[in-house]
């Protein structure tokens, strides 16, 4: 028996397990393997086939995955809004996670990732378009089956056992037909990521009608409501109104981000201009005004608590089935979002703390939890979860598990921008090759824990953590092509076509735009910034 990443108890494989032993031994074993309610007094006298059926109780798994979904907006993390209830209630049954990062930002990097286990840098996926948003190609040594079709991580849940399926446009959203590789069944809800939480939870709600009472099944949920344009009802966006701002954004903040400059920054809050979209009108389209701010703060607080009232649908769900108590259940996203910070108003455009860190929730059956604090891929929750049912870690996947200690990450961005950084101690440290027309230094240092906002570059002060980040760069960089299947860093590749996908060939009409309404000294600075310093 090996420790259970998922809880205090111990995991074990039946291939592994003799029967014959000890009555004791197999008691023990019963006690921290079995729901304790149900099996605390079973005795050990029992066959490899009880085992198995009374194992398979457990084996029900449900994963939430909420699109853009930043972990301090919601009330577990300490978000002051009534955003999630439901969320809340499955973080104090189960273990939160507080520094659990995607290694590739943001959605089609990011679930390429999870899915093949495997980092951008090795994937070959970083961007949103152009060749680094396909994986790399294997060429002629390719067998019959692809190594990712071989290798990822719904073909290895498979192999453990599981019946898996998928309630998500993704796929077709991003044309990454890839992804839906080692899936049983494909419900593509079919509105390209534009779906409200009803047009997911509906069919996730008759899938669990069909198999809840099954034994063995993997269903990924996958909502969008937080995404823009923001679009919940408007009883939802009504909830928030007499409700605080966060305290961290204010009309000084506001006004000094008007004078600035980017996609999604305040003068041009949905992009590279001032376009508005009758058809969502919660959805701002500049931050002209402190309520223009709270309507990107309502609107994205509504979805989320929109979502969390369809999860607690399915946690219905499961109840009337009987099967509650016996499903593991995940709450985690593909990204978090920027909502303000740096001058990023409602999108996904950096690899720094608040895209690229997402909550991660686990309530284990018959388990007490906790807050776990440690430093985390969301790679690694792949590999636990694989090894928690007994299945095998590939190979060639970058993610160790919810056990392995790491003493930092490196997190990459490629569609809006082109970054790499690095997570230590209470440090960001984020490197910009392509600053995605933001004006950003070349390196720029933020304190996570005592600005969580990333409101005051340290790089200045601080040269020696900037020097220790850059160390860390450099050495993950050289350790990960090493082991790659490719000799070309796919960051490189995405320089090379012109940067990354969503500001490539906008520069000459955004500064036309910049110079027509009084930002001249930011179109100067842009149009003479190299592309990589």
């Amino acid at each position: 028996m090996v420790p259970d990443t998922f809880g205090n108890g111990w995991r074990f494989s039946l291939d592994h397990l003799y029967v014959e032993a000890a009555d004791h031994e197999l008691d023990v074993l019963l006690n921290f393997v079995f729901h304790p309610h149900h099996y605390r007094a079973q005795k050990a006298v029992v066959t490899k086939s009880t085992i198995c059926h009374h194992w398979s109780l457990i084996m029900r798994i449900l994963y939430v995955d909420i699109d853009c979904l930043r972990p301090d907006h919601l009330g577990c993390y300490g978000y002051h809004r009534p955003t999630s209830p439901n969320i809340d209630r499955l973080a104090t049954e189960g273990t939160r996670f507080d520094n659990y990062y995607v290694t590739d930002a943001p959605c089609l990097p990011s679930r390429t990732a999870l899915w093949s286990g495997r980092a951008g840098i090795h994937t070959g996926v970083i961007n949103h378009g152009g060749a680094a948003s396909e994986p790399f190609i294997e060429g002629a040594g390719r067998g019959f089956q692809s190594t990712l079709g071989a290798t990822n991580w719904m073909t290895c849940l498979r192999n453990a056992g599981f019946h898996t399926a998928t309630i998500s446009p993704f796929g077709e959203r991003h044309s990454a037909f890839w992804w839906y590789a080692g899936f049983n069944e494909i419900i593509n809800t079919g509105n390209g990521g534009m779906e409200r939480a009803e047009e997911i939870s509906g069919p996730a709600l008759a899938w669990l009608a069909r198999n809840a009472g099954r034994d063995n099944w993997y269903l990924h949920v996958n909502f969008w409501d937080p995404h823009t344009p923001y679009r919940s009802p408007d009883g939802y966006i009504r909830a928030f109104a007499d409700t605080p701002l966060p305290v961290w954004y204010t009309e000084e903040i506001r006004q000094q981000h008007w004078r600035g400059c980017g996609p999604h920054s305040a003068r041009e809050a949905r992009g590279f201009d001032e376009y508005k979209d009758p058809r969502y009108p919660h959805q701002p389209h500049v931050i002209d005004s402190l309520q223009a701010a709270r309507m990107m703060f309502d609107g994205y607080d509504a979805g989320v608590k929109y979502a969390d009232d369809h999860l607690s649908r399915l946690l219905n769900a499961l109840a009337d089935a009987g099967v509650l108590d016996e499903t593991l259940i995940v709450v985690s996203g593909d990204h978090g979002e920027n909502l303000g910070e740096l001058n990023i108003y409602g999108d996904h455009q950096l690899a720094d703390h608040l895209t690229s860190r997402v909550p991660l929730i686990i309530r284990t059956p018959g388990r007490t939890g906790g807050i776990d604090t440690g430093l985390h891929y969301h790679v690694d929750f792949a590999a636990s979860l694989l090894r928690q049912v007994g299945g095998k870690v590939p190979a060639n996947w970058d993610g160790r598990g919810l056990d392995c200690h790491r003493d930092h990450l490196v997190v990459s961005q490629g569609a809006w921008s082109c970054q790499r950084s690095v997570r230590f101690g209470d440090y960001i440290c984020i490197r910009s090759y392509h600053d995605g027309y933001h004006g950003f230094p070349d390196v720029m240092l933020f304190d996570v824990k005592n600005d969580p906002h990333e409101q005051h570059d340290l790089a200045a002060q601080r040269p020696d953590l900037v020097a220790h980040a850059q160390t860390l760069l450099s050495e993950w960089q050289a350790a990960m092509m090493q082991t790659s299947s490719h000799p070309q860093d796919p960051m490189w590749t995405v320089l090379r076509e012109g940067g990354p996908l969503h500001t490539r060939g906008c520069l000459p009409k955004y500064l036309e735009r910049l110079r027509a309404t009084g930002r001249a000294d930011c179109a100067e600075r842009l149009a003479h910034r190299p592309l990589i310093p």
